[in-house]
């Protein structure tokens, strides 16, 4: 997260709208490797290898725009925790850059249980932090 001095520099509104882009990408490249890993849809190891290099090129980009200040500012679902929860929040957000970069390394081994184990796991932080951080509707 962001020092209050940088994060000065920006409108909550801003921040709070860059995040749930990011996050509108996050889940565009990923919900395909969870139709694959569940076996919805095929497995196809290009998509699986193109969208987990995007997922771990942006993924360390939302957890700036969480800084103080940015808790409110325009409709938004994330919870007043990760305010004054934000170690905790950090430890979520890293287990998620750490499970996104697994899966880009995994995937270019074209391993197809290997790949759908990783992306489990990124499924299971990504749920961890939303369970604990992320309302079911929007707040103000």
């Amino acid at each position: 997260m962001v020092a209050a001095g940088a994060s000065a520099q920006v409108k909550p509104e801003d921040a709070i709208g860059y995040r749930q882009s990011v996050m509108n990408v996050v889940g565009h490249a990923f919900g395909p490797m969870i139709s694959m890993a569940q076996g919805k849809i095929p497995y196809n190891k290009d998509v699986v290898v193109k969208n987990s290099n995007v997922l771990d090129t942006i993924i360390d980009l939302p957890w700036t725009s969480f800084a103080p200040g940015t808790e409110k500012g325009a409709p938004t679902k994330a919870s007043m925790k990760i305010w004054s929860e934000s170690e905790k929040f950090k430890e979520h957000a890293d287990k998620v850059q750490q499970a996104a970069a697994n899966l880009a390394k995994v995937a270019k081994t074209g391993d197809e249980k290997a790949v759908k184990t990783a992306i489990g796991e990124l499924g299971k932080s990504c749920k961890s932090c939303h369970d604990d951080y992320r309302l079911k509707e929007a707040r103000n």
